[in-house]
């Protein structure tokens, strides 16, 4: 896509501090980091959300943030990382292009886990869990 730039990063028209590359999957330094380290890792085709990527690119980016996970905890001598997609706006996604967070973690850091990002965990029956897990089953 023209506009997107995670695009122009691939393509060379943005410079960025590349760490990892082969022919699907792009990987360099968040220019707004959360924390010291962290990466994002991307399809080089645009793919605006999980479901829109195909299955054999979705493949190649895990295996890359696979190997990138312990690489960047390393580089940083993180204790931990937290690994997440943002997938569509509602879930806080400001680039429209599937990219993967690695953010290394840091005993102390005050950040908490990613149910921190929810107030804690929710309650539900087991009627409930039950109907939700049916509904994504026949899915």
């Amino acid at each position: 896509m023209d506009d997107c730039i995670f695009c122009k990063i691939v393509d060379g028209d943005i410079p960025s501090r590349t760490v990892y590359e082969d022919d699907d999957v792009f990987a360099f330094l968040d220019v707004n980091p959360l924390a010291d380290g962290h990466t994002l890792v991307i399809p080089k085709d645009h793919h605006e959300t999980i479901e829109d990527m195909p299955a054999d690119v979705a493949k190649e980016l895990f295996a890359a943030v696979h190997e990138l996970v312990p690489a960047v905890e390393d580089a940083v001598d993180a204790d931990g990382s937290t690994v997440a997609f943002n997938n569509g706006e509602a879930a806080g996604q400001e680039v429209p292009h599937v990219h993967c967070h690695i953010v290394p973690r840091f005993d102390g850091d005050g950040n908490g886990p990613i149910h921190a990002l929810f107030g804690g965990p929710g309650e539900m029956d087991d009627d409930e869990l039950d109907a939700i897990a049916e509904r994504i089953s026949e899915r």
